[in-house]
């Protein structure tokens, strides 16, 4: 460059025709604008010819940047026609830099940049030069400015603006789907060469993402991208100058690219079933515990609603939505009662709210979840490790094997040993146990998986100090299958054959079960127990069988029945099997092997009756036995009743009877009325329930006075009767135990007659009639035996 400033200063020299010398002229500067060239130029006559103004001559120096060499570089030289040489001017630098980064000679004008110069810093440095004389200081040229321009070399890279960039972009974009522009600037001259053309590549990131040369835009390489898969990505990008071409400087940067969410996923309960407890003293309005749905989306596609749409607690709990941790609290919306209700079931639903169209073949955006809340009692109960357990076991374990261990802790300040028990009611055959005090349960008894599958047992947990507060906790035992029973016919088989069946024919298809349950399915193999020349089994490879016959023809004549014992195995380890008995009868068949009859029928038919006939004869015989016992019973109860139900009957009951009377206590059996007034029976009165007998008719005295004290006696007793409030409301005989004051037949008190001095006479019994016989042999005979002795 420095030659190239040479040359044109040497060419300028050259044109300009002077008798003696040739100088560089600058521009007058007082205004900044260029006033034209001065040049002097001595003739050989001797003569000076003279523009009308002198002064300096434009001009531009070129200076080359990032200079390395040891001495200061050389800019240019200033001179002005007025110096002759002798040293009487003196050269005046101003500017940018005078000074400091460029200096002058004051004698010859030579400049020079006293350190290397970086064009990115600065491209071009303006200065002003002015000639003074030495001792007067006074300028002898007006002051003119001239510019030094730095050329560029490419010692710049590209640089980015950023070191990182950040950058996002939708999951699931399409292919080309524009993510960021990174743009890297170059300090080199782009006027010049190819020092700030760049073009950009990508170094790391493919080949998720793509980029742009010329433009540095980048994109998306590959389609659905999930950003629940892989989220953050780091792209590097390099930025090359000189057009990329080899020995061009680079740049590079870093863009870490997010994929952004979109609701592409719906919520998820991580459990079918959430177990939560709370203190029946709990005030209404209290947390019980929230309920969490998952989902892979963040952000508003992870939002989501909770309600709760059935359960049989619908009344006593709600649900809210917290929209911070998008969990749903369960508060008590009524008052609780442990003794009332101990457990409320409740179905919960979470709900995406901002859905995406496009998705909509993913859904549906909700999920539901069971929850059960247990109400328990104050205060303070054990508290469980979980909120359920579940233990695997197989069935052919022996008895006393741990099947394991529940954990609980005491949640009071007192931390108080946990004692563990079952609860039977959970375990009614006692087939488990539990260690009282760390919790492991073991088996009492053998188990089965084909009796029960399950077994849910409740442990509880007490506080060895206070026994009444007490934990359940619910332990789900699985019982895994063991190959430990045989496989068996599936139904009772009703066999026959036909006599005229011939060879090969296929009389009855066999199936089996199998109680246990093996992992790859049931297969059950079919096969005779022995050789049977009449019968075969054939094994269809599907669980069935064929029974066919090996030979033509059958006589039930011969033989009626046949058994054929036919062995079932399955193919699980170890292999069960069992020999199950065909009874295959022989009958009568048309052509087309329709059964008309067999031997055991044709005995039976004759004698058979239909249902119908059976149950006709039955209720034929109940109607009879009914009708029986209605006969037996009206008939005991005519017994029972008289005859004749006459009040007026009642007075002659006493002659109703054939033996004697029963003295004089003796007040039902006959009317005293007749003792004291024979006259007053009638002769022609005599008793209808009875067959008449020959009565003998007393002997009739003379009638006695009215006894009128016995009738106000009886009067007194039917008033007080009439009125008494207790007596029934139906009529009623009345008995009153009074003799009166006389009777005509005396006193028969043996006591009386046996104070008094005389001996009596009672041969007037025998009078009265045979009924009174009895009275006269007790009386009379007495006396006989007292004459005898």
């Amino acid at each position: 460059m420095i030659i190239q400033q040479v040359l044109l200063l040497l060419l300028l020299w050259m044109c300009l025709p002077h008798p003696c010398y040739t100088e560089m002229l600058f521009t007058r500067t007082t205004d900044h604008q260029p006033k034209g060239f001065v040049a002097r130029v001595s003739g050989s006559d001797g003569k000076a010819l003279h523009r009308q103004k002198r002064g300096w001559m434009w001009n531009q120096f070129f200076l080359l940047e990032e200079y390395t060499g040891s001495d200061y570089q050389y800019v240019g030289k200033l001179h002005s026609d007025q110096d002759k040489g002798d040293g009487s001017l003196k050269y005046i630098l101003s500017g940018d830099g005078a000074g400091t980064l460029f200096i002058i000679d004051e004698k010859t004008g030579d400049i020079h940049a006293t350190r290397r110069i970086d064009r990115e810093e600065k491209a071009f440095y303006t200065l002003r030069a002015q000639a003074i004389n030495r001792r007067t200081l006074r300028p002898v040229e007006p002051e003119s400015e001239f510019v030094i321009k730095i050329h560029d070399i490419n010692d710049n890279e590209p640089t980015f603006p950023e070191e990182i960039y950040t950058a996002s972009v939708p999951e699931m974009s399409v292919v080309g789907t524009s993510v960021v522009q990174v743009t890297a600037t170059d300090a080199d001259d782009p006027s010049y060469g190819n020092s700030a053309r760049v073009i950009y590549s990508i170094l790391q990131g493919q080949p998720y993402f793509s980029v742009e040369p010329e433009t540095g835009i980048i994109r998306t390489a590959l389609p659905n991208m999930n950003r629940e898969n892989r989220e953050q990505y780091q792209v590097v990008i390099q930025a090359k100058d000189m057009g990329g071409q080899m020995g061009g400087l680079s740049g590079t940067t870093t863009v870490n690219i997010t994929l952004t969410d979109v609701n592409d996923n719906p919520p998820r309960f991580p459990q079918n079933t959430i177990h939560l407890r709370i203190p029946e003293s709990s005030p209404v309005g209290t947390a019980i515990g929230s309920v969490k749905a998952t989902d892979a989306d963040t952000g508003k596609n992870a939002e989501m609603e909770y309600r709760i749409i059935d359960g049989d607690g619908t009344d006593m709990f709600d649900i809210v939505t917290q929209k911070d941790t998008q969990e749903g609290i369960i508060t008590v919306r009524k008052p609780l009662d442990y003794e009332t209700r101990r457990l409320y079931t409740l179905k919960v639903e979470a709900e995406n709210i901002h859905v995406d169209p496009r998705f909509y073949y993913l859904g549906p955006f909700k999920d539901t979840t069971i929850v059960k809340i247990s109400v328990e009692d104050v205060d303070e109960p054990p508290v469980f490790s979980r909120s359920s357990y579940l233990f695997e076991v197989h069935e052919d374990i022996e008895v006393g094997t741990i099947i394991g261990t529940v954990m609980a802790r005491d949640p009071d300040s007192a931390s108080s040993p946990i004692r563990f028990s079952l609860d039977r009611h959970t375990d009614l055959d006692r087939i488990f146990n539990i260690h009282s005090g760390n919790g492991s349960i073991y088996t009492s008894k053998p188990l089965d998986r084909e009796i029960s599958q399950w077994h849910n047992l409740s442990v509880i947990a007490a506080e060895i100090n206070n026994p009444k507060d007490t934990t359940r906790v619910s332990v789900y035992v699985r019982i895994l299958d063991v190959n430990d029973n045989a496989p068996q016919f599936a139904i009772f088989y009703d066999t026959f054959v036909c006599e005229n069946a011939r060879a090969g024919q296929l009389i009855q298809t066999i199936s089996a079960v199998d109680k246990d349950d093996p992992l790859g399915g049931q297969k059950f193999f079919f096969s005779l127990a022995a050789v049977n020349p009449n019968f075969t089994v054939q094994d269809n490879e599907d669980n069935t069988a064929r029974i066919l016959t090996r030979r033509n023809g059958f006589s039930r004549h011969e033989i009626s029945t046949y058994f054929l014992p036919v062995v079932i195995s399955d193919n699980d380890y170890p292999i069960q099997s069992s020999t199950g008995t065909l009874t295959i009868r022989v009958c009568t068949c048309d052509n087309r092997g329709n059964m008309q009859s067999c031997n055991a029928e044709a005995l039976l038919l004759p004698a058979g009756l239909s249902t119908g006939a059976l149950i006709a004869i039955l209720l034929c015989i109940i109607i009879l036995l009914v009708i029986v016992v209605l006969f037996a019973a009206l008939k005991r109860q005519r017994k029972k009743e008289p005859l004749i139900l006459s009040k007026e009957d009642i007075r002659d009951n006493i002659v109703s009877y054939n033996d004697e009377g029963g003295g004089e206590e003796d007040t039902q059996a006959f009317d005293i009325g007749t003792l004291r007034n024979p006259a007053a029976i009638e002769d022609k009165k005599v008793r209808r329930d009875i067959i008449p007998e020959t009565l003998f008719i007393p002997r009739r005295t003379p009638s006695a006075p009215d006894n009128t004290d016995v009738r106000d006696f009886i009067n007194q007793r039917l008033k007080e009767h009439d009125i008494d409030p207790s007596a029934p409301p139906y009529d009623s005989l009345a008995t009153y135990a009074y003799e009166g004051n006389d009777s005509i037949a005396e006193s028969l008190s043996s006591l009386e007659s046996g104070t008094t001095e005389g001996d009596q006479n009672y041969d007037y019994l025998r009078e009265w009639g045979p009924r009174f016989n009895k009275l006269a042999e007790m009386y009379g005979g007495g006396e006989s035996d007292k004459d005898t002795s």
